[in-house]
């Protein structure tokens, strides 16, 4: 429209929209790396082209309990309405095989007195048709005995098809029942109480650089046993051309109690010491963007206290949320007697001075460590509380 009022050249117009136009091909290379472990511990992997489907069946109950809650409580349903229909069809072969269904016609054509018919006794009393039969059906599995239909002696198969469709009914209850009870009670339910800092840090301790990380638990109620392990995955390439591109090396960690193992009473900080052995013993501040094909996996495993079941919880970090140069702020307070955790402040960092080199160029020149002041500060800190005064006494006025 400028352009045809003359204010604008046509050239400068074109060119203009020529440059807003987005580049598919500028925004593919920002495009972050694909996340092996999601930050809510989820495996972003895709199983495809899998022939045996079979196997799945063999392990029928791992597989119901593995479905969503929508297929189990359709499966949960169908199940007991297709027993109750397929025992409701055999009910009503043995009423028509003996002809109870036909001399029950005849019973309602009879008039008071007639005789004929108070000699025959039937399979199943009051079988008239198929929903009959249904309804008789629901009431043997389901064990209700409304009482207007029963059994007789009649039958020794009627007897035996009782017995078949109360153990079938029993199995039914019992896998149906469990796997619910699995499904409300899955390891992964505990584990949304434990929670990962958002980012990990880089930063000194004791001289040496360290990737570290915070961790804690939102309940009361303990993990016992709990241990923590770290992976980092990138793509490697083997000397003889190899290509793996997920290769998981371990690193080790320090933690406050030593070894894998931690108390997780209060939010921890895992530490692991960048050392010749770490596989983050050449990462540079340089490299910690989206583009670096690095990404560090934690695990924490431990016993639930109250269920006593075994759940993991996992978490990852890119080199894009690896902060280089800062450390985690202290959460734990004394107060009244009492330690007490501010989990607003959880991930929360602040920045420190730390040398803008590699661990192996640390190592090599440890004179690098003099030119940086540190101003060191306890991870505990004490509130002070001023208490007023229950009463106070004061002269009486003469």
């Amino acid at each position: 429209m400028l352009s045809r009022k003359g204010i604008i050249p046509e050239e400068y117009v074109l060119t203009r929209l020529a440059e807003d136009v987005p580049d598919p091909s500028r925004y593919r290379a920002r495009e972050r790396r694909a996340r092996f472990v999601g930050k809510n511990g989820a495996c972003n992997v895709a199983h495809k082209n899998i022939r045996e489907q079979g196997r799945f069946l063999q392990d029928v109950f791992t597989t119901l309990v593995d479905l969503k809650w929508p297929h189990t409580l359709l499966i949960f349903t169908m199940s007991f309405l297709c027993s109750w229909l397929l025992f409701a069809m055999v009910w009503w072969l043995i009423a028509f095989a003996h002809g109870d269904l036909d001399q029950s016609t005849r019973q309602l054509h009879l008039q008071p007195g007639d005789g004929g018919a108070e000699d025959f006794v039937p399979c199943v009393t009051d079988i008239r048709s198929f929903t009959s039969a249904f309804l008789f059906s629901i009431e043997v599995q389901v064990t209700i005995g409304f009482g207007g239909r029963m059994m007789t002696e009649e039958c020794p198969a009627a007897i035996l098809i009782l017995i078949v469709q109360n153990i079938v009914g029993l199995v039914i209850n019992a896998i149906m029942l469990g796997c619910i009870f699995m499904k409300t009670a899955q390891a992964h339910r505990r584990a949304e109480t434990l929670i990962f800092s958002k980012h990990a840090v880089i930063a000194l301790r004791q001289g040496k650089l360290c990737f570290m990380l915070r961790v804690g638990d939102l309940r009361k109620s303990m993990i016992i046993s709990a241990t923590i392990r770290m992976q980092v995955v990138r793509k490697t390439a083997s000397p003889e051309g190899e290509v793996v591109p997920l290769h998981q090396i371990d690193i080790q960690m320090e933690n406050p109690v030593g070894g894998n193992s931690i108390f997780l009473v209060s939010p921890l900080i895992i530490c692991h010491v960048i050392d010749r052995n770490s596989p983050l013993y050449d990462v540079a501040p340089d490299n910690l963007h989206h583009h670096e094909d690095l990404e560090v996996i934690v695990i924490l495993e431990g016993v639930v206290e109250t269920t006593g079941i075994t759940t993991q919880a996992r978490t990852s970090y890119l080199a894009d949320e690896i902060l280089w140069g800062q450390r985690f702020v202290p959460i734990v307070t004394e107060e009244d007697g009492q330690y007490s955790v501010d989990y607003s402040k959880f991930g929360n960092t602040v920045k420190v001075p730390t040398p803008s080199c590699t661990a192996r160029q640390l190592e090599e020149n440890q004179s690098i460590l003099d030119s940086i002041s540190f101003s060191p500060r306890g991870t505990i800190r004490k509130r002070s509380v001023r208490l007023k005064p229950m009463f106070c006494i004061s002269d009486e006025p003469s």
